[in-house]
């Protein structure tokens, strides 16, 4: 059983708002975010950094404490959050702000990690991300709905994190 880090979740969480331009474009694209920093950190440290568990949900891994960890974001004006209709069609997307700087310090291994998610996967959106997330081992091995097994890590051919 992993046990989350709130300080550190909301630390990753601002961290990755601030380096994408202040803000995060959707609940999706935070959430996959999440998944390849934690996975991504898992397969070549063999821990997460969240501590959170993913669930295989039809839009792919999702964070389970991700949506609490933001409210307490909120509630301590951490971030805000802007909804933006973008279709008529679609539900609003929920873009997240950051209103405060990282406040934790993280250790090399862990902006390796974060600065390499940032590049890879910070410019794509959260339905590419999505596609991305539904192409990898953790996701397809796990049953719809279950939890993601961090050590599906190792199979995700994804080794460019591993040099």
């Amino acid at each position: 059983m992993l046990k989350i880090s709130e300080k550190k979740y909301q630390d990753i969480i601002l961290y990755l708002a601030e380096k994408l331009g202040g803000e995060i474009k959707g609940k999706k694209k935070l959430a996959k975010l999440l998944y390849f920093v934690d996975f991504d950190f898992f397969e070549k440290f063999q821990k997460s950094l969240t501590g959170d568990i993913y669930k295989a949900l039809p839009v792919g891994p999702f964070p389970v404490s991700m949506e609490k960890v933001l409210a307490d974001m909120i509630n301590a004006k951490k971030i805000t959050v802007k909804l933006e209709k973008e279709r008529a069609d679609f539900n609003p997307t929920e873009i997240y702000i950051a209103k405060k700087s990282v406040e934790g310090k993280f250790s090399k291994e862990e902006l390796e990690i974060l600065n390499r998610v940032i590049l890879k996967y910070g410019n794509l959106s959260g339905k590419q991300l999505e596609d991305l997330s539904h192409a990898e081992a953790p996701y397809i091995g796990t049953a719809p709905n279950q939890e993601i097994a961090y050590e599906l890590a190792f199979y995700r051919g994804t080794c460019a994190v591993c040099t």
